[in-house]
């Protein structure tokens, strides 16, 4: 790293340190304000990715897979030349979504209710940039402006600023309803579904800006079940493919398809093609996304979740 010691890889801004590991040559970042707090990065996301080249718009998407790392896993998030190149594929949160992480945020920091805050060092504040997937300090001008807008904050952006009780009921109500950055999938865990999950189903999550909850990557000490509703009542909308093998249909797939449509969550339906005769009447109403291959499938579900996500703009959900 030689004179960019105590700087953060990606924004340049300033940390508390960066060091290597003995065993490896992974750098640990630590007291990193604009990327929301601690991370490790590999060597090929600082040379070979040049994540320290990259647009501000790629490195806020990819402060955003850090901050909502941390907030999933409660651990410190490693940075490798994958990530980065995901992070120039993804598409950028919705702008109200944004908005209302930038509201999340400022509750958060708040010491009290009805705490005062400045509005000119909310706009430079370097959580804040984070929060809001901002690339620079005018973004979360407008933020703030909306927020006051929408009665979620009062004040002036020339003097102070304080977060109302709507605005603190807004933030409570859209964390209890959904998290904006999760679809959960439900599908046939076997292996030669891999593919379709991994080229197909994941990456079209993915590169709509979305995170991917298959419950069988899930680490946990739950029946499975019971963390399959929690996922769902967590995510935004659910992908349920009805693909299945020669012993029939699955059945926690049409549970946890039945389940979300039960909570008003969104289902993408989907299906291989050469299954569709095979297709249940009890879903069989529903349009489904034939797909030939998993790049068909990865085509046809990304149109179909960006036109969710212009529906969802009008109601968004806090991740």
């Amino acid at each position: 790293m030689g004179n960019e010691k105590n700087t953060c890889p990606i924004w340049g801004t300033p940390v508390e340190s960066v060091g290597n590991y003995f065993d490896k040559s992974d750098y640990v970042v630590v007291g990193s304000p604009r990327t929301g707090g601690d991370y490790e990065i590999a060597v090929d996301a600082i040379y070979l990715g040049k994540v320290g080249d990259l647009a501000p718009a790629h490195k806020a998407k990819l402060t955003t897979f850090l901050i909502e790392s941390r907030r999933r896993d409660k651990r410190r998030p490693l940075v490798t030349y994958d990530i980065v190149k995901q992070a120039t594929l993804t598409d950028p949160l919705p702008v109200s979504v944004r908005a209302e992480r930038l509201l999340r945020y400022l509750v958060g920091k708040a010491n009290h209710v009805g705490h005062s805050f400045v509005t000119a060092e909310m706009v430079e504040d370097a959580r804040a940039l984070g929060w809001s997937e901002s690339s620079e300090p005018g973004e979360v001008v407008y933020f703030l402006q909306y927020l006051m807008k929408q009665g979620w904050l009062e004040g002036s952006m020339n003097g102070y600023c304080t977060i109302t009780v709507p605005g603190h009921a807004q933030v409570a109500e859209q964390a209890r309803k959904t998290d904006s950055s999760q679809c959960f999938v439900a599908m046939w865990f076997d292996d030669s579904m891999d593919d379709v999950y991994e080229k197909g189903i994941k990456k079209a999550v993915e590169d709509c800006g979305y995170t991917p909850m298959k419950i069988n990557e899930k680490q946990h000490f739950n029946k499975i079940c019971d963390e399959a509703i929690a996922e769902i009542r967590r995510s935004r909308f659910v992908v349920a493919d009805f693909t299945h093998g020669p012993d029939g249909a699955r059945g926690s797939v049409f549970y946890e398809a039945g389940f979300a449509h039960a909570l008003d969550r969104p289902v993408i339906f989907t299906c291989r093609k050469d299954h569709e005769e095979k297709l249940h009447f009890d879903t069989r109403q529903y349009p489904h996304i034939l797909w030939k291959d998993e790049d068909d499938l990865y085509t046809q579900l990304r149109h179909a979740i960006r036109a969710l996500s212009v529906d969802h703009k009008a109601e968004p959900a806090l991740p």
